[in-house]
């Protein structure tokens, strides 16, 4: 139950600062910011918000201190919105998805670069010994065996011995 209340609220603050963001704030440094995640604890006092920004390293700065100093104001936009008797306090956190997923990206273009280069290997690759290296038991035909012998007693030699393979 509790937790049914808890992603109701954090889909909530997720659409109102998703809205009020698009409306714009008055500060130069925001940039492109796309509210991804939020969570919110069981109390419902602080709320995590999870965002990404496109663009280089310094305009991700820039948007967090932009957030930062805009925590205050859509904190009070928060509170108009929601129907609950405290407002939680929020928290902006970069989101690391983006760079997670070009990390994986490129070891993925990496591993089927690879793959294709053992499969050019692999096509042009022949046996080294023969293409079939198990012994297979040799069939013995009539002429091979001796009217008097039996396959399954040895041969003798010429001490009556069985002769050793």
């Amino acid at each position: 139950m509790a937790g049914e209340r808890q992603a109701r609220v954090a889909d909530r603050i997720r659409v109102v600062l998703a809205e009020r963001l698009e409306k714009g704030l008055r500060d130069p440094r925001l940039g492109f910011v796309t509210i991804t995640d939020v969570r919110v604890t069981g109390d419902l006092q602080r709320a995590s918000v999870f965002y990404t920004v496109m663009g280089d390293e310094a305009h991700r700065a820039d948007t967090a201190a932009a957030l930062k100093s805009a925590t205050g104001m859509l904190r009070s936009e928060v509170g108009k919105h929601l129907n609950t008797r405290l407002t939680p306090s929020l928290e902006f956190i970069l989101d690391g998805i983006p760079e997670n997923a070009d990390h994986i990206s490129a070891l993925l273009r990496e591993a089927r670069e690879r793959d294709e280069s053992v499969a050019g290997l692999a096509a042009s690759a022949a046996y080294a010994g023969e293409a079939d290296p198990y012994v297979k038991p040799r069939d013995l035909d009539d002429d091979d065996l001796d009217e008097d012998d039996d396959p399954d007693e040895g041969d003798l030699d010429e001490d009556g011995e069985a002769a050793r393979i």
